[in-house]
């Protein structure tokens, strides 16, 4: 069958992405053909297309990580889906989300419970797996804790706080605007710092009297690097999961480690999310989240998928809140 998707021949801007006819195959072994209703936007992918990620694909390649559909085909051997069943994933098999339709292996493929959205599923899987691995499994989050998030109030940073206040720690978070604020106080942050008006360390020591927190949760990288390990406590955990403004600078072990005795760590969902059952484990507790309550799902916008390169445009200006969707 043909359908459209987004392809890459060159890595760079987001002139890059053309929209083209594809021909698709029958499903093979342990494969199945999703319709997508929803699919998910995130930065990773506009690593990806810049071309800054260490392992890349080979061109041409499709794009896009997540997504939420209807099976239409299975191929031979599958045995744990069917047609007509609403499926979502993030991560596993390959890449190429960014499709009106396509063929993808079951491995990483969720069910969906029938009480769920496909546009709130395709918001939630990868960044509410991701909250789910960084605060139950990178650090074990407790009442007691006291942790920085970066982006508070992006995609990822609207769950953490919701889930930071589910558990009864105290969530600081920063954010770029004073509506930015605003959103991340609403969905749970406990203090929000403005960075454009207020210095993040100096914020963070007023705020926890000079202790610093006990965790450190970095989405942006150079940028917020320094004041990353200078408002983490002695013995504390700064936590880099993502460099949405480029790498951070070498740490110095020996000089900047003797400073607090630190530990550090680069979370990233591949050494998290690295079988089906870990990662169905890591679905279903994030479904337990939104289904009681206690997480909701914030789409902040959707596009039509034929506007993909302006959701990249946007989202890298900073000019989203929330997850972003596309609409096929």
């Amino acid at each position: 069958m043909k359908t459209y998707a987004f392809r890459l021949h060159a890595f760079g801007a987001e002139s890059v992405l053309e929209w083209e006819e594809v021909e698709l195959a029958a499903p093979g072994p342990c494969e199945v053909l999703i319709r997508h209703t929803a699919i998910g936007v995130n930065f990773a992918d506009i690593y990806m297309r810049q071309g800054h990620f260490h392992h890349l694909p080979k061109l041409p390649t499709g794009l896009g990580l997540e997504g939420a559909g209807v099976i239409e085909a299975v191929g031979p051997d599958v045995r744990d889906f069917s047609v007509g069943q609403r499926v979502g994933y993030a991560g596993g098999g390959t890449i190429g989300s960014y499709a009106q339709a396509r063929i993808r292996s079951t491995d990483g493929l969720i069910a969906l419970p029938d009480w769920m959205d496909d546009k709130v599923a395709a918001a939630a899987f990868s960044k509410g797996m991701t909250v789910q691995y960084l605060f139950n499994r990178t650090h074990k989050l407790t009442k007691d804790d006291v942790i920085l998030f970066t982006a508070a109030a992006g995609g990822v940073g609207l769950i953490a706080s919701q889930w930071a206040r589910a558990i009864g720690a105290t969530m600081i978070g920063t954010v770029s605007s004073e509506e930015k604020a605003a959103l991340a106080l609403r969905h749970g942050c406990s203090h929000v710092i403005v960075t454009s008006q207020q210095n993040v360390t100096d914020e963070v020591m007023r705020i926890t009297k000079g202790t610093g927190v006990d965790v450190v949760y970095d989405s942006i990288g150079r940028d917020s690097w320094a004041d990353s390990l200078a408002s983490v406590r002695r013995l504390g955990l700064v936590v880099l999961f993502g460099t949405a403004s480029g790498a951070p600078p070498p740490f110095d072990v020996l000089k900047q480690g003797s400073e607090k005795s630190i530990y550090v760590t680069r979370a990233t969902t591949v050494n998290y999310m690295t079988d089906n059952a870990i990662r169905q484990a890591s679905a279903n507790h994030l479904f337990e989240m939104i289904h009681s309550g206690k997480v909701k799902i914030v789409i902040g916008r959707t596009y039509p998928l034929r506007d993909l390169p302006q959701a990249h445009r946007d989202i890298a200006a900073r000019r989203t809140t929330g997850s972003v969707v596309l609409i096929p």
